[in-house]
């Protein structure tokens, strides 16, 4: 059998499996998700392993461990899952949209732009984390004021994946410089605020968790619905308007859906960094290029990200407790900066050398 034979006789099996590894990905991160909810809920302090299981199964145990499971610890796992999916979900449609592999919305305006608006609202006294909902339409609002300035600024040249880029990181300097001005303005605030510039889960609540998941999975809906629009664009303008596709219309509802799902994860968990830059090139890693795949994937990935550097931050808050530091509790989004700015640096040298 010659060689050309051979390679046919393989063929069917090769494209067998390259269709199976999609469907794959998604089962492990289906199974990954429940994972990382349970080490997430089980790494935090005060609590051992088997007293959070018997909390959690309704062993018999004493009522401040069965208010810190339910009460505390599981609205936190559910929040971090809702957002890293939301974050996970905005990353992948804007990288798509904007064709750029470095979009993502902590650098296009959108993070800094509702951290902005969450900042500015609590700061008049309109919203508080104690009030999900303003602080939901408050980052809304600015996070469609960060991609609109970045959209005026980009002008015709927006389909040029590096100018975007360069505009993106500048109107996000911008944005994050009108935050720090504002918080100057409102010193008393900085307290409560402080938790969008960074990023936590600490103290969320089941009032978090019910506005975050019908607005996650509302607008989770909405993106894949338009997986189909997202390829073309991804595809370039050209190629959208061939396939009878207006190509700034539906832009602009790729990117609203993409300001939404931010808006919802930053006003619930702050300004995660990183996580809308990483976890689009995990999910389309594992799931291929076919965004009707990769989009639930990125949903995933993210969910698992986001609990799991959650777990690990309070795996670090218990190991300093151990040091005499007890008060000293570490944040998710310095878990998720940290990890993210090394994942930034491998990607921008890799496209770097990419002809």
């Amino acid at each position: 059998m010659t060689l050309a034979e051979r390679a046919t006789s393989t063929s069917p099996f090769r494209a067998s499996s390259t269709r199976r590894r999609p469907v794959l990905a998604l089962g492990a991160l289906l199974l990954a998700v429940p994972l990382a909810a349970v080490l997430d809920l089980v790494a935090g302090r005060a609590l051992s392993i088997g007293e959070t299981w018997q909390a959690l199964t309704g062993g018999a145990v004493d009522p401040i461990a069965h208010h810190l499971v339910w009460r505390v610890r599981l609205p936190r796992v559910l929040v971090a899952l809702g957002a890293g999916a939301g974050l996970g979900l905005a990353g992948l449609i804007l990288q798509a949209a904007l064709r750029n592999p470095l979009a993502a919305p902590e650098v296009t305006g959108v993070t800094p732009g509702a951290v902005l608006g969450a900042v500015a609202a609590t700061g008049v006294g309109l919203a508080d984390a104690a009030s999900p909902a303003t602080v939901v339409i408050a980052a809304l609002a600015g996070g469609l004021g960060g991609v609109g300035v970045l959209w005026l600024l980009t002008g015709r040249a927006r389909s040029d994946p590096a100018e975007t880029a360069v505009y993106g990181v500048l109107v996000s300097a911008a944005l994050g410089g009108l935050t720090a001005v504002t918080l100057l303005a409102v010193p008393g605030q900085l307290g409560s605020v402080v938790q969008w510039m960074v990023g936590t889960t600490e103290a969320r609540t089941w009032e978090h968790w019910a506005l975050l998941w019908p607005w996650t999975l509302g607008w989770a809906a909405v993106a894949w619905l338009t997986a189909g629009p997202l390829m073309l664009l991804r595809c370039g303008d050209q190629v959208a308007e061939a396939a009878g596709l207006v190509p700034a219309r539906a832009r602009g509802l790729v990117l609203l859906c993409a300001v939404a799902l931010t808006a919802g994860a930053v006003a619930a968990v702050g300004a995660l960094g990183f996580v809308g830059l990483v976890v689009p090139h995990a999910a389309l890693a594992l799931c291929g290029g076919d965004l009707r795949v990769a989009l639930p994937g990125a949903a995933l990935a993210g969910a698992v990200a986001v609990c799991g550097a959650d777990a690990v931050a309070q795996l670090l808050s218990r190991a300093v407790t151990g040091w005499g530091a007890e008060h000293l509790s570490i944040p998710v989004g310095a878990v998720t900066t940290c990890v993210g700015a090394a994942v930034l640096l491998f990607v921008a040298r890799r496209h770097a050398v990419e002809p």
